[in-house]
């Protein structure tokens, strides 16, 4: 059985280096950029409507977090620059992202490269 996500403490946007802050109960604190919570969005846009490693979405490096929405207490909407609005990022999600941020990112990059994809627009 995993281990329950500790709450979610405390929320700080970074709006001049694209970043989002999370602090957790457990004392763990994650700087998400705006790029990669954009490219791992759990959206089905991103994720897929199946299994499999989902949609690659390149291009994102630009991109900006506009808005931030509470949904209960258990996720966030968030808007970025480019439109996209329609992920709910779970606290749980958002703190395995934090977890796991440095293999999630290789693997990011090690896709877009393979598919001959840029962060760039």
């Amino acid at each position: 059985m995993a281990a329950a996500t500790p709450d979610l403490s405390d929320i700080v946007l970074h709006r001049a280096t694209r970043t989002l802050e999370l602090r957790f109960a457990d004392g763990s604190v994650f700087q998400l950029p705006a790029e990669f919570l954009r490219v791992h969005s759990p959206s089905a846009e991103v994720q897929g409507h199946g299994p499999g490693p989902g949609v690659l979405v390149g291009g994102k490096r630009d991109v900006a977090i506009t808005a931030l929405a509470p949904i209960g207490h258990y996720a966030l909407q968030i808007t970025f620059s480019d439109g996209h609005d329609s992920g709910l990022f779970s606290f749980d999600y958002l703190y395995r992202l934090g977890r796991e941020q440095d293999a999630l990112w290789q693997g990011y990059l090690e896709r877009l490269a393979q598919a001959g994809q840029s962060r760039q627009a």
